[in-house]
């Protein structure tokens, strides 16, 4: 990947389920265009949109800023045809300006009741994108890729990939997948609390939908993790390989080890007890930014 698609994305970007614009009121959405301009203010390099985001969100967010990348994490292939997606991104390519990129991701079978066959649906669907007039530039996706077929197919056919829940022993094994060009883009959980008990039951609270989602479970099985490591909600091993737990410093060592696993790029996710005041934790990412400033 060239240096000047390195430099759009940054080290170091936000992910936030609370960034869809769709799902609230008017309210929420003036919410969220204000948090996101600050997100911008911090520098950080690029906001990725979590869960099952839209064209529509991403729009929100481009127009309440001005430089910062904007990415879906992810945008599911179940819930909106390639030609609908390529048509609303059309829509706003010229006020996006190059900085709307496109994360796509199979979601998970106990969430999709038609879901089937998810490596050849991805492929059919980046081959519909390919013929949509206009097509969507392979330059400007992503995949939510985990294990090695996806890993290759987001080389080929996209950018690079942004897994989920990944380690950075992970991180190592998709860059070696990926090879040195391909982006890549991992997300990775924060919680900023000294009380690592306290920490590790916010963790823990995050974490149980995914323990029950085959996707994750089988390639945290894949990393050397025990079904026993699921107990409890995610034993003290896993959740320490997982998250980030702890001061700012800690979560800059942790990012750190993940940039030098092979990161391009590394999308944080700030969980707070209960989820946060309004889902947007502002105070936490400003307190981040200070440890990140330059990285962006």
């Amino acid at each position: 990947m060239s240096a000047d698609k390195r430099e759009t994305f940054g080290q170091v970007g936000i992910w936030s389920s609370a960034l869809h614009g769709s799902r609230t009121d008017d309210a929420g959405r003036a919410a969220i265009a204000e948090a996101v301009a600050e997100l911008e203010e911090l520098d950080y390099g690029t906001l990725w949109i979590g869960g099952n985001a839209s064209v529509e969100d991403a729009a929100a967010l481009v127009a309440a800023t001005r430089t910062v990348t904007v990415a879906t994490g992810i945008l599911s292939i179940w819930d909106h045809t390639a030609e609908e997606v390529a048509a609303q991104i059309a829509s706003i390519a010229a006020s996006a300006r190059g900085r709307f990129v496109l994360g796509l991701g199979v979601s998970h079978g106990p969430m999709v009741p038609r879901y089937a066959k998810p490596y050849s649906a991805m492929v059919a669907y980046l081959d519909a994108l390919d013929a949509a007039k206009p097509p969507v530039d392979p330059g400007h996706r992503v995949l939510a890729a985990l294990g090695p077929k996806m890993l290759k197919l987001a080389t080929g056919r996209s950018l690079g990939a942004h897994p989920y829940l990944v380690t950075a022993e992970h991180t190592a094994e998709a860059r070696a997948a990926l090879g040195p060009d391909a982006l890549l883009a991992p997300e990775l959980s924060v919680v900023l609390d000294t009380d690592l008990e306290r920490a590790r039951t916010t963790a823990r609270t995050m974490l149980a939908l995914y323990l029950k989602l085959p996707n994750y479970t089988d390639n945290l099985l894949r990393l050397g993790f025990a079904e026993a490591d699921f107990d409890g909600g995610g034993s003290v091993r896993l959740l320490d390989a997982l998250f980030a737990l702890g001061d700012a410093e800690r979560v800059q060592a942790r990012t750190r080890e993940y940039l030098d696993a092979g990161a391009d790029h590394v999308a944080l996710q700030v969980l707070t007890a209960g989820e946060g005041r309004s889902g947007l934790p502002r105070a936490e990412w400003r307190e981040l930014a200070g440890m990140f400033a330059g990285r962006s």
